[in-house]
């Protein structure tokens, strides 16, 4: 099934709210979501915002991560973290939970399929992304990404064969492909960048994908600088 949003609008970003900025007024029946213009978590939800047209129906609220509010905190996520989602009365966190969230209780195209055996596929692919994929290739910053990540990078193209019926994860776009995305895209920047390593050199079907997601409008506009990226993860080698 191809994904048909039922509107693309291509956003000017907003400055960040900081330690001098004011509370937007809680549970005024207004939907919001609390995210980093640089979190890949918050970026998860971005994009599935984006891709099921609800950019009227969900506000961002841009949070400066190095000069956080204090009322974000206090007011909205103990936890100090983005992404996090008012809506209906309450605040919704975890990015993972919440693109589930956004896909199941909003309109728009679904982004998860209805086929049993591909949502279980999918709940695996899910669980294996920030435990296994994301800690192995960080992990790696401080070694040799090449030997080190060679196993989760494999995994990745393997399982993108799995289906036929299209170039992403479960066949056609869905909540797998944006859960991934956000990481394989620093990824990719930093490794070639610092350590020369071309992660799809000899992986067709993740070239494939990226090249798939890069033409992606609900995507491209939320994609973070390469130079931020490559400074910041720097300070994990």
């Amino acid at each position: 099934m191809a994904l048909s949003p039922r509107k693309i609008i291509v956003e000017d970003r907003i400055a960040p709210l900081d330690a001098t900025s004011d509370q937007p007024a809680l549970f005024d029946g207004t939907t919001r979501l609390y995210m980093s213009y640089t979190c890949p978590f918050a970026q998860r939800v971005w994009i599935i915002r984006n891709l099921k047209g609800l950019q009227e129906e969900i506000k961002l609220v841009p949070i400066d991560l190095f000069n956080r509010p204090a009322w974000y905190k206090e007011k909205v996520n103990p936890d100090n973290k983005v992404p996090a989602l008012e809506h209906n009365g309450k605040i919704i966190g975890e990015s993972l939970d919440l693109i589930k969230y956004v896909d199941s209780n909003f309109d728009g195209p679904s982004l998860y399929p209805e086929d049993p055996a591909k949502r279980e596929f999918g709940e695996d692919l899910l669980k294996y992304v920030d435990a296994t994929f994301v800690k192995t290739v960080f992990g790696s910053f401080k070694g040799d990404p090449v030997k080190e990540t060679a196993s989760v990078f494999d995994h990745v193209e393997n399982t993108l064969s799995k289906y036929d019926d299209g170039p992403f994860f479960l066949g056609e776009l869905s909540l797998v492909d944006i859960a991934y995305l956000p990481f394989i895209e620093r990824f990719q920047v930093f490794l070639e960048e610092v350590f020369k390593y071309e992660i799809i050199i000899g992986r067709p079907n993740l070239a494939t994908w990226i090249e798939k997601m890069n033409k992606m409008v609900a995507y491209t506009q939320t994609k973070t600088d390469s130079d931020y990226t490559v400074n910041y993860f720097k300070k994990f080698m």
